[in-house]
């Protein structure tokens, strides 16, 4: 199983929202890391036929999906960012209307939804209706409409926008618990999300695809400009004028900041230290 992006394009007038974006994708989780802006969102309308691409092409195992249509919808589940629930409906109505529209017989729909719900850890709240749920919970339910009918390709937006730390472990160790036969693409500026779940992590900036690979290898491309600074709490306003402050921690003698630099800080005391993927993120979109 394959999805195939090939030389993507999106233009508004002057402007390029995605340019010549190309990447294979097969199972495994994907995560899209970017700043607002970036085409990210272009990106996945793109893939799930939500917005025509100026030029470029997508394909499933070889097949155009603007030619395969309904059959390659049917493969698709998609997460939006938004929220658009129904704040009336319950749950397993809401649920059953999803079905509905992705075309599956009751039947059908009734048994995944069963497994579903429960999966999710929701099946105490079928009953309750919408517009009651917490955030993380309305997250879970739109996870839950995005996995109906064991479709192929998962694509989800921002899937723990303001949720707390809890949920949004929850949500991650779900999404590593479905993506081993399917292919899960994640965009989100959480990049604890993915760092661990991950199988690639893709880079977009200004409609470009400017890095790509597993998180540890493209952590590696920042070896030696990630240091820890020890100072006295009066540099820190110094120390945030020359470099990219990724953490501060302070004990009661001294503050400890992690900046990431493409020069060593030599007018402090430092340690060079392992880059992580946040630090990655700081280093290129901050």
């Amino acid at each position: 199983m394959k999805l195939t992006i090939k030389d993507l394009t999106k233009q508004y007038g002057n402007f390029t929202a995605l340019g010549s974006f190309s990447c294979d994708f097969t199972p495994g989780v994907y995560g899209l890391l970017g700043p607002n802006g970036a085409g990210k969102s272009t990106l996945m309308n793109i893939i799930t036929d939500n917005l025509k691409p100026t030029s470029g092409s997508v394909l499933f195992d070889g097949r155009e999906t603007s030619e395969m249509g309904a059959e390659f919808r049917r493969l698709l589940g998609f997460m939006p960012q938004q929220q658009g629930l129904y704040p009336n409906f319950t749950l397993e109505r809401f649920l059953y209307y999803m079905a509905a529209l992705k075309g599956m017989n009751k039947t059908d729909a009734k048994a995944d939804i069963e497994r579903l719900i429960r999966l999710v850890n929701l099946d105490s709240a079928r009953s309750k209706r919408l517009g009651g749920f917490s955030g993380g919970m309305k997250q879970r339910a739109l996870i839950v409409q995005a996995m109906l009918g064991d479709p192929k390709i998962i694509i989800l937006d921002e899937p723990t926008a303001g949720l707390d730390p809890k949920e949004r472990i929850r949500i991650r160790n779900l999404v590593a618990e479905i993506a081993f036969e399917k292919i899960v693409i994640i965009a989100t500026h959480v990049v604890s999300d993915i760092e661990f779940i991950a199988k690639e992590v893709l880079l977009l900036k200004q409609g470009e695809l400017i890095g790509k690979g597993k998180p540890h290898e493209l952590c590696k491309t920042i070896d030696g400009k990630v240091f820890e600074i020890t100072a006295s709490e009066e540099k820190l306003s110094d120390i945030s004028d020359s470099c990219k402050v990724g953490n501060i921690s302070k004990d009661e003698h001294n503050i400890y900041v992690r900046v990431i630099s493409k020069d060593k800080p030599n007018d402090y005391k430092f340690i060079p230290v392992k880059p992580d993927l946040e630090d990655l993120y700081l280093y290129y979109f901050d």
